[in-house]
């Protein structure tokens, strides 16, 4: 019996947490705890009781979120050819950031006073990028100096340009001309080009 009731209490942390992201996302952060308890179904109570403060749901959302994003890495090589799953990963990464857009006045703040919270999530999302690039390294898709930072770098460009002018499309776009600048038919096109 016991085992059901924590089952229970699981689906309705991650279905808090779901919601909370969804909402913060199209809302910021000032949307009503009361009214995602509510699309959570459950009391506002139950939300309190897991999260006492605004911050301690906004520290769970992000973690949350980030280890979803993280080990999403290793799930989309097991369905798709690197340069794919790559894709896949990077769009995924301008939603994640859209969240957390959401959170954006709240969040400095957690990341500051939260202790390796801020270095933890960007060893999780590194080691995702790493995983993706060595992939399409060995398989001979992607350049061998392909930087983890560097592309790390290139997506929070792209998401803080595509989020400045709310513009989705536009970030899927960047997304599109960085993955061309990482594969090797780039590297091949200039290669060929020079010799000309």
């Amino acid at each position: 019996m016991s085992r059901s009731l924590r089952a229970d209490a699981q689906a309705n942390h991650d279905r808090l947490l779901e919601v909370a992201a969804r909402t913060l996302a199209q809302k910021g952060p000032d949307a009503s705890l009361k009214a995602i308890a509510a699309e959570a179904g459950v009391g506002i109570g139950t939300l309190y009781r897991r999260f006492p403060t605004r911050e301690d749901l906004i520290e769970a959302i992000y973690r949350n979120e980030t280890a979803r994003l993280s080990e999403s890495a290793a799930e989309l090589l097991q369905t798709s050819a690197p340069i794919p799953a790559l894709r896949a990963w990077m769009e995924a990464f301008v939603d994640y950031m859209q969240t957390k857009q959401g959170m954006a006045d709240a969040l400095p703040a957690i990341l500051a006073t939260r202790e390796g919270l801020r270095l933890h999530s960007r060893e999780a999302l590194g080691n995702a990028v790493a995983m993706l690039l060595a992939a399409g390294i060995d398989a001979g898709e992607l350049r061998e100096d392909a930087s983890t930072n560097d592309v790390l770098m290139a997506l929070g460009g792209i998401t803080l340009i595509s989020g400045h002018e709310h513009q989705r499309d536009l970030a899927s776009r960047l997304v599109s001309l960085l993955l061309d600048s990482l594969s090797t038919r780039a590297v091949d096109a200039r290669k060929s080009t020079a010799q000309d």
